[in-house]
């Protein structure tokens, strides 16, 4: 959430943690100093506890969305060059084509109809009005438009987008469009109905007026490569909901890169490359009794970069349920309104100005690598305000100016909340007395608080957290150390983990 900081700075400058619950336990702190760390520490992450996965596990299945259960059986053609050839079957049973001045416009009263697209044109488009649903087939397609989208879709009805196999399409739009009081037209392919994408090739698009692919339905990916290389407004927008099943997406926007403005956003899977001003993923409606824009991640691979924005928000419920996600934010990198549910994946979340992971009110966390990074207090790793945080497995890792504490009468796996000065490209290593290795990361910034949480604490143990030294025969995500050896480093704190949720200030 985007909240002025000058009024958080003057309302929390005199907190370093914020409480999520009320029965949290002081630790002991036995001192800190430096000393050199015995040699050949063994780094062993690979392994994490998993409790009761929580929160929303929908994938969307709908099979009205699989184009096996359609049928299409006249193709309608056209190919657009100097002059635009069209192939109608149709033609006196129920479809009307007509072109001027580079523009195609089809009227269909008709089912069971195939539309290929093929050629290029740099100053044309297609519009559709249909009462039926139909097949939308780009097979080696360039369409730029002067003056409007694309490819209109002036109907409400399903449509499915077939990017065929081997084959690379290009939609850009005009940035200016010609005025139209009785359509909407809202991105280089805008359709009022529900948008399908399926196949295994290539779509670029370009965004010059608004968004890039926009449905004021709903959107579903099924396979194929997305390229928007620009969007004045969001890469990919619906009005209603968003399931991705697969695919590959490449985006870059203005505002956000995916985004379901009164709807919800599921993802099954794809890998998404997304570069944007504003929110990288957003369910953005603000809930009311009618509307829950909650966003699943079922799995996937995510590398999300903001420039102003957050990373992921959803303004009701969050939940990850596998996936590696690596998020790199101006504002949180992970936000939700009401709860934020992780049970399992890798996850890397930074913010450069606020909360690495913020929930509004519940944060569960039952499994996965979940690495935090906020920025100077009052900002923090994990931050759920004064609601319960619970953790039940899982192998996290929180860095900032501050953090929440984690509810020791639900949770049932031991964490520790340590003020502890981290500096900024330096390894912190933390490992119990004899020497056995609970988490060893690279800090890409500096901190002044370090929340930890893994199946390797035990109550009544001693543990000592380390700043500096180096490592070898490694593997890593993102900066933690899964496998290899560590040597070196001076201690920065020794601490016993007296309880469950062990603070030391």
């Amino acid at each position: 959430m985007k909240y002025p900081l000058n009024l958080i700075a003057i309302l929390l400058s005199s907190v370093l943690f914020v409480g999520c619950s009320k029965d949290d336990i002081e630790g002991t702190d036995d001192g800190s100093g430096t000393g050199g760390a015995t040699n050949g520490i063994t780094i062993s992450n690979s392994t994490i506890t998993s409790g009761t996965a929580e929160g929303n596990t929908a994938k969307g299945e709908d099979s009205e969305d699989l184009i096996a259960n359609s049928t299409f059986s006249t193709t309608v053609k056209i190919v657009f060059g100097s002059t635009i050839t069209i192939t109608n079957p149709l033609e006196n049973a129920g479809v009307t084509i007509t072109q001027s001045n580079g523009d195609v416009v089809v009227q269909s009263t008709v089912s069971e109809v195939a539309y290929e697209l093929s050629g290029t044109t740099t100053n044309g488009s297609v519009k559709f009005y249909s009462e039926k649903k139909f097949e939308l087939v780009l097979n080696g397609v360039s369409i730029t438009n002067n003056d409007g989208p694309a490819v209109n879709i002036q109907s409400g009805k399903r449509v499915f987008v077939v990017v065929n196999d081997n084959t690379t399409n290009t939609l850009t739009d005009a940035a200016t469009y010609a005025a139209n009081a009785t359509e909407d037209q809202k991105g280089a392919l805008f359709s009022e109905g529900q948008l399908i994408f399926s196949g295994n090739g290539t779509l670029n698009v370009a965004g010059k007026n608004k968004h890039g692919i926009v449905s004021d339905d709903y959107i579903r990916f099924i396979a194929g490569t997305y390229n928007v290389t620009e969007a004045a407004s969001d890469a990919i927008h619906a009005n209603d909901y968003i399931i991705v099943d697969n695919g590959t997406f490449n985006i870059k926007a203005t505002s956000d890169g995916i985004e379901a403005d009164e709807g919800h956003i599921i993802i099954n899977d794809g890998n998404f490359t997304i570069n944007v001003l504003d929110d990288g993923i957003a369910a953005s409606y603000d809930t009311d009794t009618t509307i829950d824009p909650y966003v699943v991640i079922n799995g996937g691979t995510f590398n999300i970069t903001t420039t102003e924005g957050e990373g992921i928000e959803s303004k009701s419920t969050l939940t990850i349920n596998n996936g590696t996600i690596i998020i790199n934010a101006y504002d949180d990198a992970i936000n939700a309104g009401k709860a934020i549910y992780i049970n399992g994946g890798k996850i890397y979340a930074k913010s450069s100005s606020n909360d690495g992971i913020d929930s509004n009110g519940t944060l569960t966390v039952t499994g996965g690598y979940v690495i935090a990074i906020g920025a100077r207090q009052p900002e923090t790793g994990f931050d759920c305000d004064n609601n319960t945080f619970k953790i039940t497995g899982g192998l996290l890792l929180g860095l900032g100016g501050g953090s929440s504490t984690p509810t020791s009468s639900v949770s049932t796996q031991n964490a520790a909340v340590v003020t502890a000065s981290v500096t900024a490209n330096s390894l912190l290593h933390i490992r119990d007395a004899d020497n056995n290795e609970v988490i060893t990361f690279l800090a890409p910034a500096a901190a002044t608080t370090v929340l930890y949480s893994s199946a390797k604490l035990t109550t009544g143990k001693v543990y000592n957290i380390y700043s500096g030294g180096a490592v070898s025969n490694t593997t890593d995500f993102n900066g933690l150390y899964l496998s290899g050896s560590y040597t070196g480093g001076s201690l920065l704190k020794t601490v016993t983990q007296s309880s469950k949720v062990t603070t030391t200030r």
